[in-house]
């Protein structure tokens, strides 16, 4: 029976989504919340009629593999096609009069095909002023490129494939251009996204309220008290230790008080109807609203005054006064210039709508060449402001990572697709087509992965329809080869050097791998896996990668730490025909990992020692770009043990934070194996050290003992732990309580 997935996960994500709606107050949450629980609720709708199958790389009855599909968090697919968009008004009105269509857009893809349309196409290509922003747009240029090079045989089986979709899907470029940063630089977010981003900025309603304060209701309350102070006869009142003391106020009401009253009440009922931000001199006990009632109670010499009333006001104005000072002292003088230096400095939000001001000047879908005009021209731009203005900067990779731009693997695989676009590409002789060619791949790795179930794999950039056809029309350029190698050594190098501690992503995975292909360097690049789908088997690739793993890290650290098998265990069973799956491999990880029943904790196990095997990907990518004298720098291992050492800090050790430390030791025994036995055991010692000053030797000092016995000769015992049980292997997965926790 094909196994299929639950629809608990979504009913939980439409549950989180719409409690989120109906708790928040800010008006953008609730509408992406909203936003949210349409989709789910679309996801959850098609699996009960059966409309959606998720798991299934087809997950949308009668719709092809190669349609770019609307995918939840997760990869649940909500049955939407994102090119399936209205029709915009100006492409309606291109349309020649007379197309047929039993729609609108079947009108103007079918509009497209005519001789005016496909001359507006062929423009198009040559100016370059279009924008691809799902792969679908590049259809009907391709069409109208092969018609004018003279394959009308391939734009006609082209056509006929998207023809069962011309009423649905949009099939042309939309107009305007897509700016691509010059050779190897990229740009994490374009200028316009950035812009926006900035506009949307708000002031936490704390800080609102306190500079209102500052700025509206101080001075509105200063004047207040003088207006009362005015009418005190003798010393103004003050707090001792045996109570109030000082004159009384209504006492005397000197000429024009009056109408400095009703000027301030004025004041204060504008300042009322203008700013809301604050209510601290609403507090009904507070001296601001006390004396405020009190003025407005008084028309004049006290006459709706009670003796009560007068007491409150004198021991208002003995609190402000005690407490800041008399009015036109200098020490309130003095406390009010302070206040007003920090009420004039402009709030974040304000420096962001600055800063987005000043990304006007420069084209919303491109990038910045340089981030001073922006964050440098005399303001004090807070370090976030100046991060997310650095979001849009288009510079080499590494200067991305340098500034903090990209901060992990999952970053550098989004931004990784600029540079690889052009390397594609760039085996497309005829400009025109490599620039439609590069487009479109970017926009094919913006396409969602799909919750894929059994050995399914995601839909590869060759599967489009209108990039099949364009196959024959690419050339193998050696120059482009050595380009690809050199741009796949690089990237790898930057993510093992900038994120030592966290495996390769699956998206950074997939991008290597398009990236060794196009560079003639096939390999066996694995993704990893869901502990809750695995379905106990692994394709034959995994065994091809374990097979290197054990040849290349044979005798070493790594080698006896997790006491991989010999190289020839996984020799290639002779058969008639390709196996897809390698179960002798399964049946080694299920050995290994000891598993008595299958869960998510247990197919986590042999999961993990699926990876072990293989070092997921570390010893398949060292070997083919000839990484090893690189890796062996201690600095590599020393900042994964550190990095371990930080996370055991953290309070709450849970599965997913022993897992990811788990992971990251294996990492940095990878890296440890590198390096002379010296540097080895001045590592391991450095990393005891680090243990002890944190406080986690209780915790972790067996995994410490276990790599320090084993650089000395030891070796583990079945289950992990030395035979004098002082020291134990470290591993993510258990069914149990983990001893590390």
């Amino acid at each position: 029976m094909a196994q299929e997935a639950s629809p608990g996960y979504a009913y939980g994500q439409l549950e989180r989504a719409l409690h989120t709606a109906s708790s928040t107050s800010d008006t953008a949450v609730r509408r992406r919340a909203h936003a949210k629980a349409g989709r789910w609720q679309a996801v959850l709708a098609g699996m009960a009629d059966g409309t959606l199958t998720v798991g299934s790389r087809t997950p949308v009855a009668d719709t092809p593999a190669w349609v770019t599909l609307e995918v939840a968090h997760g990869g649940f697919a909500t049955g939407r096609y994102l090119a399936e968009v209205p029709v915009r008004p100006a492409e309606l009105a291109g349309v020649p009069a007379g197309p047929p269509g039993s729609t609108d857009r079947e009108r103007v893809n079918l509009g497209h095909l005519t001789d005016t349309g496909l001359a507006a196409l062929r423009a198009a290509l040559a100016t370059e002023a279009y924008r691809v922003e799902v792969p679908e747009d590049a259809a009907l240029p391709v069409v109208a490129w092969l018609l004018d090079h003279g394959h009308a045989e391939a734009a006609l089986d082209l056509v006929a494939e998207l023809r069962p979709l011309l009423h649905r899907l949009r099939l042309a470029p939309l107009p305007g251009t897509t700016p691509r940063p010059a050779g190897a630089l990229v740009r994490l977010r374009t200028v316009g996204e950035v812009r926006e981003t900035l506009r949307a900025a708000t002031t936490r309603p704390a800080i609102a309220a306190m500079l209102e304060t500052l700025r509206v209701w101080h001075p509105l309350y200063d004047r207040l008290v003088a207006l009362w102070a005015e009418t005190v006869e003798g010393e103004l009142p003050r707090l001792t230790a045996d109570g109030v003391t000082g004159g009384w106020p209504c006492r005397t009401w000197p000429e024009g008080w009056g109408a400095r009253r009703a000027q301030w009440l004025a004041d204060y009922a504008a300042a009322t109807a203008r700013h809301r931000a604050s209510a601290a001199h609403r507090q009904p006990k507070g001296n601001f609203a006390r004396l405020y009632r009190a003025l407005r109670l008084c028309q004049f010499a006290s006459a709706q005054l009670t003796g009560r009333d007068v007491g409150w006001i004198r021991r208002a104005l003995a609190n402000t006064i005690t407490k800041h000072g008399e009015p036109g002292s200098e020490r309130r003088a003095a406390l009010r210039a302070e206040q007003a230096v920090v009420a004039a400095r402009p709030t974040h939000a304000e420096l962001a709508a600055v800063l987005a001001g000043r990304l006007d000047a420069y084209p919303g879908n491109g990038g910045l060449p340089a981030l001073d005009p922006i964050t440098e021209a005399g303001d004090d731009v807070p370090a976030h402001l100046v991060a997310k203005v650095a979001r849009a900067l288009e510079a080499p990779v590494e200067e991305l990572v340098a500034r903090g731009v990209i901060t992990s693997g999952d970053v550098l695989a989004a931004v990784l697709p600029q540079i690889t676009a052009q390397l594609m590409a760039a085996n497309v002789e005829d400009e025109r087509l490599a620039a439609l060619y590069a487009q479109t791949y970017a926009a094919f790795r913006r396409r969602r992965g799909l919750l894929l179930l059994g050995l399914e794999h995601q839909v590869r950039f060759e599967e489009l329809p209108w990039i099949r056809v364009l196959e024959p029309f690419r050339a193998r350029r050696p120059d482009v080869a050595r380009a690809a190698r050199h741009t796949l050594k690089q990237t790898v190098l930057l993510a093992l050097g900038s994120f030592p501690q966290a495996i390769l992503p699956n998206p950074l995975v997939r991008e290597l791998g398009a990236l060794a292909k196009q560079a003639g360097l096939p390999m066996p690049l694995l993704e990893e896996l869901a502990a809750d789908i695995f379905v106990d088997t692994f394709t034959d690739k995994w065994r091809t990668a374990a097979a290197t793993t054990s040849r290349v890290m044979a005798g070493t650290l790594y080698a006896r730490y997790y006491d991989l098998p010999d190289e020839r265990q996984w020799a290639q069973p002779r058969r008639r025909r390709p196996w897809r799956t390698a179960d002798d491999f399964a049946a080694v990880c299920e050995a290994r990992a000891g598993r008595r029943r299958s869960s998510v904790a247990g197919n986590g196990m042999v999961i993990e020692q699926s990876q072990i095997l293989t070092t997921h990907n570390l010893a398949t990518l060292a070997e083919a770009l000839e990484l090893g004298p690189r890796l062996a720098d201690p600095d590599l291992a020393g900042q994964v043990f550190a990095w371990v050492v930080r996370r055991l800090t953290v309070r709450s050790a849970g599965r997913q934070l022993i897992k990811n430390v788990a992971y990251a030791w294996r990492q940095g025994i990878f890296f440890l194996s590198f390096c002379g036995e010296e540097e080895q055991r001045a590592a391991v010692a450095r990393l005891a050290e680090l243990v002890a000053q944190a406080g986690v030797a209780e915790r972790f000092g067996p995994a410490v003992r276990g790599l320090s016995a084993v650089l000395d000769g030891a070796r583990f015992s079945p289950d992990g732990t030395l035979p004098d049980g002082s020291g134990r292997r470290l591993l993510g997965w258990t069914t149990g309580p983990h001893w590390c926790r």
